[in-house]
């Protein structure tokens, strides 16, 4: 019998309906199912990687590993990124330019543009959305940063969160750097994991390559046959620069010779190796206010401490390859590792974010305060420096050996910035001709990345997401040169634009200019002042040949102005770019009372109540007696921050100047007292004057310190522990976290008015966005 008008339910129904299961036929919706034989795909992304960093691009670090990707596969020597993280991150997972993806800067600010709305829009399809949709499972492992801090608390819109754009599974950073040995908040899923302190022997690196694996047999041990996408997005190699001090020591000692020669040696290296056409020159200090000094012409000691950095550095690359070895090793287990493919790159140049000199204080420099009494490179002894304690970068003269033999760094349009390596592997798929050497000069952009897995893994891009038509990719597949190296690229132009910083490629010609205001603060930033290179034949953009070809020149300006227009490129903000946040942010800054036992407060969250402002934090007690003690109330980690905390019957206020740590003794704390106060108020040159109170009575000290200002405190509130990351390292080492013992009802958080100038606070926030990306 048909079915009856009147009824519900039963629409789009492939089978019969009677009365009866015996008059009826049943259906069952298609399941997703990846093509026959489809590869697995595995992408590693770094961080703040330069070009020459990995063996197969000339590096002196082994990386045995990367080796075996390289040796059954292809090196991109022609590869292009954007110049900072979330940009390079939005376009690799979407295919799209990353302005019309809506990632003109990094996840944090939000100044109110469609190409600078820093969250996918919802006709945005990312690759793992096509890929699931393809029948594959999809994980995700690591750096995010592709949603707005002021969306990483609880109650917020998780829209731009990994499992809402395709994964099955998380785990990693939401944010666009963290603590190796103490990470701030970690992601499981959909949910900041709950822990108040990392197991001994932890390191970030490690943990994520363990999820990462753990995330492939656990598919294998349910489902012999799905193919699966992991995007394993290595925190590594951002600061703060730490490692294991097992894996420094292989590397101790080995960069006591200095820059120069490492970079000489590499480009050495990169030219026997067929990397660069015969005649490439090396760019190294052709810079203009970036400049590194001789290493030759270096102190004794500055020689060491330098060193001592890139050590450091070495051993984290040392570890990135490892991990990789640890997936590979997985995959020859499960006898899958001829049918991945693999994909090792990075999402932008080496990074001068250390200045001249390197810092022992990492997010001191971050916040580029103009005065000269401010926090700067706070001395430590230099053995400390790549351990738990420290948060380090190296100075610039070891980017310039990172971007080996390009000049400029991360956050430029020059080649530094953007050139990256890139390898691919396919043994089952994209066996290498004899003859073939697997180098590829053609020229590509991370745009085309996601169309060139989805050509090789033969799945189809749907058209729409969500009901809406979705964006088409501005990228294109790389796959017919990855199979024939004779073949020719179709990504044949392709426009770049950051903070005023710009750029065009077409056909080998590259036309670039640096943000005018850099140059001269009194110019126009719609004003560039182009210089023109043939990168063919001078791949480090050497030769300037502007003067030469001024029909050209402006042949390409218009073109990037039109290419500009396309992709949602305008207005231009330059360095005003990170200065303006959404109106409602300002609820983040309201009071709040934290219960005993809440989580960890996030750090955006955390931030706004104290940041740029008075305020005030009070400790509600039951009643203190005899014997109790434990941390009161702790903001902060090694890189910064404050606690209250109670020992041998005394109140203690702990003050972090990012790495230069002050303990002020506040006197015995009396039986019976309810209410403990740390109170802040604004001072001249971004100061606080910090004063404590019992029951509403001084206790007679107070402290004038820095405020913590631009990502700084790292790791957010905690009531009655001092959680995850330690504001005192003595402290940790003499008593853990630190538990308060007696009884702690709540924290409450009263900001104040903002009392810091409104220039000061843009220009901090800004710089910090900028180089924490």
């Amino acid at each position: 019998m048909p079915i009856p008008e009147n009824a519900r339910g039963y629409e789009g129904f492939g089978g019969t309906v009677g009365r009866t299961a015996a008059a009826s036929t049943p259906s069952w919706p298609a399941v997703a199912t990846a093509p026959a034989g489809a590869p697995n795909i595995v992408v590693v992304l770094i961080d703040d990687m330069g070009f020459s960093d990995i063996g197969p691009f000339g590096s002196e670090i082994p990386t045995p590993n990367l080796d075996r990707i390289a040796d059954s596969g292809v090196r991109l020597t022609n590869y292009h990124t954007t110049p900072l993280c979330s940009p390079s991150r939005a376009a690799l997972l979407t295919g799209l330019n990353p302005h019309r993806a809506g990632y003109g800067f990094v996840a944090n600010a939000d100044p109110g543009y469609p190409g600078l709305r820093l969250e996918l829009a919802d006709d945005v399809l990312t690759l793992p959305e096509i890929l699931r949709d393809g029948g594959y499972a999809t994980y995700a492992v690591g750096k995010w940063h592709l949603v707005r801090d002021a969306n990483l608390g609880p109650g917020r819109s998780r829209d731009s969160w990994p499992t809402q754009r395709g994964f099955d599974r998380y785990y990693g950073s939401l944010e666009g750097l963290n603590s190796f040995f103490h990470p701030n908040q970690l992601v499981s899923d959909n949910s900041a994991v709950d822990t108040d302190e990392y197991p001994e022997g932890y390191y970030l690196t490690d943990d994520l390559t363990d999820k990462a694996v753990s995330y492939i047999k656990d598919l294998r041990a349910h489902d012999a046959d799905k193919p699966f996408f992991l995007y394993f997005a290595h925190v590594a190699m951002h600061g703060p620069l730490q490692a294991k001090e097992s894996d420094i020591a292989r590397h101790r000692g080995k960069y006591a010779a200095g820059w120069d020669e490492v970079r000489e040696s590499r480009f050495a290296r990169q030219l026997a190796a067929g990397l660069f056409p015969a005649g490439t020159e090396d760019a190294r200090n052709v810079l203009g206010g970036f400049d590194v000094p001789a290493w030759d012409s270096l102190t004794a000691d500055q020689q060491d401490r330098f060193a001592r950095y890139q050590e450091v550095y070495a051993a984290m690359v040392d570890s990135v390859d490892q991990s990789v070895g640890r997936i590979l090793d997985t995959l020859d287990e499960l006898g899958e590792a001829d049918n991945t493919i693999i994909v090792f790159t990075t999402d932008n140049g080496g990074t001068a974010e250390g200045g001249p000199e390197g810092t022992r204080s990492y997010l001191a420099e971050f916040a580029r305060v103009d005065d000269p009494a401010w926090v700067g490179d706070v001395p430590h002894d230099p053995a400390l420096i790549g351990s738990a304690r420290l948060g380090v970068h190296y100075p610039r003269g070891w980017a310039q050996a990172s971007n080996t033999p390009f000049r400029f760094y991360k956050g430029q349009s020059y080649a530094g910035g953007v050139r990256v390596p890139f390898l691919l592997s396919w043994p089952a798929g994209l066996s290498t001709a004899e003859g073939d050497n697997g180098i590829r000069d053609q020229f590509a952009y991370v745009t085309d990345l996601a169309p060139t897995l989805l050509d090789l893994a033969g799945v189809a891009r749907p058209s729409a997401r969500h009901g809406l038509v979705a964006k088409g990719f501005d990228g294109v597949s790389a796959a017919g040169f990855l199979r024939d190296r004779s073949a020719v690229t179709a990504h044949n132009e392709q426009y770049t634009e950051m903070t005023g910083n710009r750029g065009y490629y077409r056909d080998g010609w590259k036309l670039l200019a640096l943000n005018p205001t850099l140059l001269d603060p009194a110019a126009s930033l719609d004003e560039p002042r182009w210089q023109l290179f043939n990168v063919l034949q001078d791949p480090t953009e050497l030769r300037d040949l502007a003067a030469e070809h001024p029909e050209l020149v402006a042949e390409l300006a218009q073109a990037w102005d039109e290419a500009a227009w396309a992709n949602t490129v305008f207005p231009l903000l330059g360095n005003r770019v990170g200065q303006r946040r959404r109106p409602d942010e300002q609820r983040l800054a309201r009071p709040v009372r934290i219960l005993a036992g809440s989580p960890v407060l996030e750090r955006y969250r955390s931030s706004r109540l104290i940041a740029y402002r008075d305020w005030d934090a009070a400790v509600e007690l039951t009643g203190f007696e005899r014997g109790d003690e434990g941390v009161l109330l702790a903001h902060g980690d090694p890189q910064g921050g404050y606690l209250l905390f109670v020992e041998s019957g005394r109140l203690w206020l702990g003050y972090n100047a990012f790495g230069d740590y002050t303990e002020l003794d506040c006197g015995p704390l009396a039986v019976g007292a309810r209410l403990v106060e740390l109170s802040a108020a604004v001072a001249p040159h971004v100061r606080w004057d910090l004063d404590v109170f019992v029951d509403g009575e001084p206790t007679g000290g107070a402290l004038r310190v820095p405020q913590l200002v631009g990502m700084a405190p790292w790791t957010g509130i905690s009531v009655g522990v001092d959680a995850r990351g330690p504001v005192s390292c003595d402290l940790r080492a003499r008593r853990g976290v630190f538990r308060y013992t007696g009884g702690l009802r709540a924290v409450t958080y009263t900001p104040g008015p903002e009392g810091v100038a409104a220039l000061v606070i843009a220009e901090t926030e800004r710089a910090a966005e900028a180089w924490a990306d």
